[in-house]
C-alpha cells in the first residue's frame, strides 16, 4: 500500500479534484442517445426533492483573453474530457506541483502572438510556445512566480475570483499572474496552447467550490477569444444542475434556496432561433430534433425556477470573500484503488482497520489481493488499525483550539483566514492566495531569502526577525524573555509559559520547526548518543537533510538562539528542491547588533537585533545553501543530521543519501507525519543500507494542524513522530547486528465481512470488538 496523504502538494489534490469533477460533468453531459431527454427531466425531478441550502449561491462567469493550457506528453491531445490529465492525477499522482508540468502547463497567448508577429509578420495566432532556455538549461519563464504559485488547470482563474471579484463579477486573467513556469523543460509544446476562452464557477457565498465548467475554443487562434456570454446559457443551466446534484465541495446533494449570477447578460438571456441553433452546436453533438426541450430556447431568468431556486432580482455586480472563506471542497475524499470522489460514489472505511476508504467491495477485495503481499491490504490492515489507535494520543494538545484543528473534517484555511493569517510565512502552509495588487515575490507568496541574499534586506527583514510570521492584527510573537530558560522545555506548555504566549496563539504551526530541532539537541541525542554530551558543546554543526519548506520557512530558526544561548549554530540546508539561485549562499544571524547590514564578500552577514540588550558572550546562526542531493556534498562532516517529514520511499535520491549517511555515521534524526511513513522509512533504510531505525515515538512538538488525508482516516501531523538511523555495524567489528523490524503481525485469511461487524456492534457489553 502507498498513502502520499501529508507529502502531496495540496494545490494538486485540488487540480485533481477539479478534473475528477469535470470529467464526471462532461461526460454525463455529453451523452448522446434518444434518452437524453428523459435523462434531463429525470435530474431536474431529482434537483426538485433536493433540500435547500439557505447560504446564497453564486454562478460567476469569467472570460479569459491571455492564458492558454498547453499539453505536454502523457496527456491525451485535444481539449477532451478532463482535458487528459484527469487519469494522470488520479491513477499515478505526482508529489509536488513541478511533477506535473511535464504533462499539463500554462502559456501566454499575447506572448505566443508577439513572437509570431515578430517571425512571420503577417500570421496572427501563433500556434507553439517559445521557451527561452537559461544557463542552467532549465527554461526561462514569463512570470514571477513560483512552481508553488503557478496553480493547476481550472485554477488560477478560480483563485483570483475568490480573491476579489470585478465589475458583474467578470475578471480578466493577467499572464504575468496566471503564466506559471509550470512549461515543458527544454523543449517547445508539441501541439498549439488550447485556449480557455471563459471559466464558468458555482460557489455559495463562502468560497466554496460546487462546481466549474471550461469552455475551451480548442488551439489558439482557431476559434475568436472572449466571444461573450450569447451562447453560455446552455451550459450554465447544465452547470448549476450538475452542481446541485453532486457538489464538488463538501455536502450533500443540495440546492440554493437563492441564486445570483455574475453576468448581466446571463442573467436575463434571451435566445433567438438562430443563436439558439448556434449555441445547441457548440454545446452538444445531439441532434436537433431534441434540441427544443433543453435550455437554449428559454432564458435563465425563467429556467431556475423550475428547480425550485430563487434567481436574484438584479445580477451581481461585485463579489469577495467573506471573513470564513474556505476552501470546503479540499475535503472531498477519494477511494483508495480507483480514485473516485466522495461526489461520485459513497466510500466507507475498511470495517476491519477503518484507516482506508473504499466505494465498495470490488475495490476493497481488490486491495486485499495485490501482488506482491506486503503492499496488499491483508498484509496491512492489522498495522493500519494500530495506528488508528493512535489518533488520540497525537490530537492530545494543550491549546485552545485543539479541537477543532484536530478534527478529520479541519478546514485549515478558514481558521487562518478568520485570525487574519494570510501573509508572510502563514502563506507556506495554507492555500491561500494573495488577491490582484498584492506585490509578488519570487519563491510564491514569502518574500524569497534572495532579497537578502542578492539585494536588500529591508524589503523584508527590517531589523525583526519575527516580521514574517506576522499576520493581519498586532505582532504574534512577544519580546525575548530577559533570561534564559532554566530548564529544558519537553512539551509545547511549557515553553508557551515561559515564550509569554497564549495557549490561543498558533505559531506552534511554524515554531514545529526549531522547536523539534531543539527537542532532538536537549533530549533525543543525550539519550540515545550520551558520549557526544552534546549538551556541553559550543557550537553545532547540523545539515537538515532535502530541505524544502523549513529553508521557506528559514527565519523560524531564529528561535533557536533564544532557546540555545550558550551555542553556536550552523545550519546547513541540503536538498536539490532548494533555489538554484541560492546554492552555496552563507549568512549569519546575530543576536548582538542594532541594526541589519549586507555585506559582500564569501557569504552575507546579516545582522538582526533582538529587541533586548542582554549580557554575557552571545552567538549567532549560520545558515548555509547546497541545492544538491545530500549525497553529492563535499564539506566537512556533521555534528548531527536532521530532516522532517522525509518520506524515503517517496525520492529515489533516499537510495543514494541513506548509504552517504551510513558512511559518515553521526548521528541523524527524521521526523514523519505517521506512523505508517516511519515504517516506510524503516523498509527503505533497510534496503539502501541493511540498517534500519530506531522505534519511533510521538514528537512533543508536532504540529497541532491535522493534514488532510484523501483516500485514508490515519492522523497525520507536520512532524508527528521521530526516529534516529540505526546503522549496520562494520563488517568484522563483532558488533551484534542493527534491530530490525519487528515481527510481522497476523494476516487473517479473509476481508473484513462489513456484515459480521455490524451484528457484533449491536452486542453491547462484550468488550472490545474483536479483530479477524
Amino acid at each position: 500500500m502507498e498513502f502520499v496523504s501529508g507529502y502531496r502538494d495540496e494545490f494538486l489534490d485540488f487540480a485533481a479534484l477539479l478534473f475528477g469533477w469535470f470529467h464526471k460533468f462532461v461526460a454525463e453531459r455529453g451523452t448522446v442517445g434518444a434518452s437524453v431527454e428523459g435523462r434531463w427531466r429525470q435530474l431536474e425531478a431529482q434537483i426538485r426533492r433536493l433540500p435547500q441550502d439557505p447560504v446564497l449561491w453564486v454562478l460567476h462567469v469569467l472570460p479569459n483573453h491571455s492564458v492558454g493550457i498547453s499539453l505536454g506528453q502523457g496527456t491525451e491531445p485535444g481539449p477532451g474530457p478532463g482535458l487528459g490529465a484527469a487519469r494522470l492525477l488520479g491513477d499515478e499522482p505526482p508529489l509536488h506541483l513541478r511533477d506535473l508540468s511535464p504533462y499539463v502547463s500554462f502559456v501566454s497567448l499575447e506572448e505566443g502572438e508577439e513572437e509570431e508577429e515578430e517571425e512571420n509578420g503577417e500570421e496572427e495566432g501563433a500556434g507553439t510556445e517559445k521557451v527561452e532556455p537559461e544557463e542552467d538549461g532549465e527554461p526561462a519563464h514569463t512570470s514571477r512566480e513560483s512552481p508553488q504559485e503557478a496553480n493547476p488547470p481550472g485554477e488560477p482563474e478560480e483563485a483570483e475570483q475568490e480573491a476579489g471579484g470585478g465589475v458583474d463579477g467578470c475578471q480578466e486573467d493577467r499572464a504575468e499572474d496566471e503564466t506559471g513556469p509550470e512549461r515543458r523543460k527544454g523543449r517547445r509544446s508539441e501541439a498549439a496552447p488550447l485556449h480557455l476562452s471563459c471559466l464558468l464557477l458555482v460557489t455559495d457565498e463562502h468560497g466554496t467550490l460546487l462546481g466549474i465548467d471550461l469552455l475551451i475554443n480548442g488551439a489558439q487562434g482557431s476559434a475568436g477569444r472572449g466571444s461573450g456570454t450569447q451562447n453560455l446559457a446552455p451550459r450554465a443551466y447544465a452547470l448549476l444542475c450538475h452542481s446541485m446534484a453532486y457538489p464538488m465541495g463538501s455536502g450533500d446533494p443540495r440546492k440554493p434556496r437563492q441564486l445570483t449570477v455574475g453576468d448581466a447578460q446571463l442573467h436575463r438571456y434571451r435566445n433567438l432561433v438562430s443563436e439558439g441553433r448556434e449555441a445547441w452546436g457548440a454545446w452538444t453533438s445531439e441532434p436537433l430534433s431534441l434540441m427544443p426541450f433543453l435550455p437554449p430556447f428559454r432564458e435563465l431568468e425563467s429556467l431556475v425556477p423550475r428547480l425550485g431556486v430563487k434567481l436574484a432580482k438584479t445580477p451581481m455586480r461585485t463579489w469577495g470573500p467573506r471573513p470564513d472563506f474556505t476552501f470546503a471542497s479540499l475535503r472531498a475524499r477519494t477511494c483508495h484503488v480507483c480514485h473516485r470522489h466522495s461526489f461520485e460514489v459513497k466510500l466507507t472505511p475498511c470495517p476491519q482497520c477503518s484507516a482506508v476508504l473504499y466505494c465498495g467491495e470490488t475495490c476493497l477485495q481488490a486491495d486485499w489481493r495485490r501482488c506482491p503481499d506486503d503492499v496488499s491490504h491483508r498484509f496491512w490492515c492489522s498495522r493500519l488499525a494500530g495506528f488508528m489507535e493512535r489518533a488520540g494520543e497525537l490530537a492530545t494538545l494543550p491549546f485552545t483550539y485543539t479541537a477543532e484543528v484536530t478534527s478529520e473534517t479541519f478546514n485549515k484555511e478558514a481558521f487562518l483566514a478568520s485570525r487574519g493569517l494570510t501573509r508572510g510565512y502563514w502563506t507556506q502552509i495554507s492555500m491561500l492566495i494573495p488577491g490582484p495588487g498584492t506585490p509578488r515575490h519570487p519563491r510564491g507568496s514569502t518574500p524569497s531569502l534572495s532579497l537578502l541574499l542578492n539585494g536588500d534586506p529591508y524589503q523584508f527583514l527590517s531589523g525583526d526577525p519575527y516580521q514574517l510570521l506576522k499576520g493581519d492584527g498586532p505582532a504574534l510573537m512577544p519580546p525575548v524573555p530577559p533570561d534564559p530558560p532554566r530548564g529544558l522545555f519537553g512539551l509545547w506548555q511549557d515553553y508557551y509559559i515561559w515564550r509569554g504566549l497564549s495557549l490561543d496563539s498558533p505559531m506552534a504551526v511554524l515554531l514545529t520547526y526549531p522547536l523539534t530541532v531543539y527537542y532532538v539537541i536537549t533530549h533525543l541525542v543525550p539519550q540515545s548518543f550520551p558520549e557526544l554530551n552534546i549538551q556541553n558543546k559550543q557550537s553545532l554543526k547540523i545539515h537538515v537533510v532535502e530541505a524544502g519548506k523549513e529553508f521557506d520557512l528559514v527565519m523560524v530558526f531564529w528561535e533557536l538562539l533564544i532557546l540555545l544561548p550558550h551555542m553556536a549554530l550552523e545550519m546547513q540546508f541540503v536538498g536539490d528542491g532548494l533555489p538554484p539561485e541560492s546554492d552555496q549562499q552563507h549568512f549569519i544571524l546575530q543576536r548582538d547588533g542594532p541594526e541589519v547590514s549586507v555585506r559582500p564578500g564569501s557569504g552575507v552577514a546579516a545582522r538582526l537585533s533582538s529587541g533586548t540588550k542582554e549580557k554575557g558572550v552571545h552567538r549567532d546562526l549560520q545558515i548555509k545553501v547546497s541545492a544538491r542531493p545530500y549525497h553529492l556534498l563535499q564539506g566537512p562532516k556533521p555534528d548531527l543530521v536532521i530532516g522532517f517529514n522525509s518520506g524515503f520511499g517517496l525520492k529515489d535520491t533516499w537510495l543514494s543519501s541513506l548509504p552517504r549517511l551510513q558512511s559518515l555515521r553521526v548521528p541523524a534524526f527524521f521526523t514523519e507525519s505517521s506512523e505508517y511513513g516511519c515504517v516506510m522509512d524503516d523498509q527503505t533504510m533497510a534496503v539502501a543500507t541493511g540498517g534500519g531505525t530506531s522505534p519511533p515515538q510521538p514528537n512533543p512538538f508536532r504540529s497541532p494542524f491535522r493534514l488532510r488525508a484523501a483516500d485514508n482516516c490515519m492522523p497525520w501531523y507536520c512532524n508527528a513522530f521521530i526516529f534516529h538511523l540505526v546503522y549496520k555495524p562494520p563488517q568484522g567489528s563483532g558488533a551484534r547486528p542493527a534491530p530490525g523490524p519487528g515481527p510481522p503481525a497476523p494476516i487473517p485469511e479473509a476481508p473484513p465481512d462489513p456484515a459480521r461487524r455490524r451484528r457484533g456492534e449491536k452486542k453491547s457489553g462484550r468488550g472490545a470488538r474483536r479483530r479477524r
